[in-house]
């Protein structure tokens, strides 16, 4: 008997977003055929499921002892589940995920989605210098094999380095990239103002690159 098909396997931009985000809050369940995410934006579930042209109950629950909601979908597609894990994924994969087999072409977006699941962007003044503004754009794994591959496709794609951070304080492992990276590596990502993202972040990132000096290196967002 065929296994039904949910989820249309298919590369496409939408497509490699949302594995980015599911490389990152979400999760393969132990039975071979459930898939679960969450996410504490409710923008980023309809995301998800707007990407991979689902429609499933979304469930809401607090989060252990602060006031936080997380909205949480799970649906079955043991045809999805198994293309999963022939990329890359695979259950219990945080501290053990590795590389994910995306498309050169399709990077990017994979990485957008990586970004807007557990990556960080921090802009601030450094008090040490007049007038400097500074910031960092961060993503973010509890595993280092996984960390290094997606350092290793950004400097193949893009042409930089960035920088491995892995305090022995905290169990996850940070790629930083400085302001100068961040000029090329953002608009990599945001390649054109279509694109889905969660748009909190985006706004972020715009509202720092106006406040570089005419735009420096001509660098903003689409």
């Amino acid at each position: 008997m065929k296994a039904k098909m949910k989820v249309e396997i298919k590369w496409s931009p939408n497509f490699a977003y949302a594995l980015g985000l599911l490389a990152t809050d979400g999760s393969l369940s132990i039975d071979n055929r459930h898939i679960d995410f969450t996410s504490k934006d409710i923008e980023q579930i309809k995301n998800f499921m707007q990407c991979l042209k689902i429609e499933v109950a979304v469930g809401y629950k607090k989060s252990g002892t602060s006031s936080s909601i997380t909205a949480r979908i799970q649906f079955s597609d043991v045809n999805f589940y198994r293309f999963l894990e022939s990329i890359g994924f695979m259950p219990r994969k945080s501290k053990i995920i590795r590389e994910i087999k995306i498309p050169d072409i399709y990077f990017r977006d994979f990485l957008r989605g990586h970004f807007d699941g557990d990556g960080s962007f921090y802009p601030y003044y450094d008090k040490r210098w007049k007038s400097s503004f500074i910031f960092y754009t961060s993503f973010t794994s509890a595993s280092k094999i996984h960390i290094m591959w997606i350092q290793k496709k950004i400097n193949a794609l893009v042409g930089i380095h960035g920088y491995i951070d892995a305090p022995p304080s905290i169990s996850v492992i940070q790629l930083k990239y400085a302001k100068r990276e961040s000029l090329k590596l953002l608009p990599y990502m945001y390649y054109n103002e279509k694109v889905v993202c969660l748009s909190r972040k985006r706004n972020k990132i715009k509202a720092a690159m106006r406040k570089c000096a005419g735009g420096e290196m001509g660098n903003t967002l689409p």
